[in-house]
């Protein structure tokens, strides 16, 4: 199939994003790269730049990479880095988490494009639970 679309999520818990990955590998089948980068430098909670520049290198495989972060100071940290240093095929994109998370996963799996796995990412905003 070529290579995938990679993911990496932005988390301010570790355990959290591992759930997360899980889940995904899960539901995905498995076949996309999952990263996270996730908790702050001392291990504890929070969000650290040099874990997601290292998730990054990690994710991408020539297809581009969806960056999901889990709350607004993760959205910071992500947005700095990509300030500081250029990512191309790197796309912030605004996505529930989970839900985000798992329509990306399943629509690179099928082998889509960077656009597409964005788009299916946040167009799972709008899904109604209930």
């Amino acid at each position: 199939m070529g290579n995938l679309v990679g993911l990496v999520l932005v988390s301010h818990s570790r355990t959290l994003a591992e759930g997360v990955r899980e889940l995904v590998g899960q539901i995905g089948g498995g076949e996309v790269f999952v990263g996270i980068a996730a908790g702050g430098p001392d291990g504890g909670l929070g969000t650290s730049a040099d874990r997601v520049a290292a998730a990054l290198r990690e994710a991408d495989g020539g297809a581009g990479v969806v960056v999901l972060p889990d709350l607004g100071s993760a959205v910071l940290t992500v947005r700095a880095l990509l300030l500081e240093e250029a990512w191309p095929g790197v796309r912030l994109v605004d996505a529930p988490f989970v839900e985000g998370a798992v329509a990306a996963a399943v629509t690179a799996g099928t082998g889509a494009d960077l656009e597409a796995v964005v788009a299916a990412a946040e167009e799972a905003r709008n899904v109604r639970k209930l």
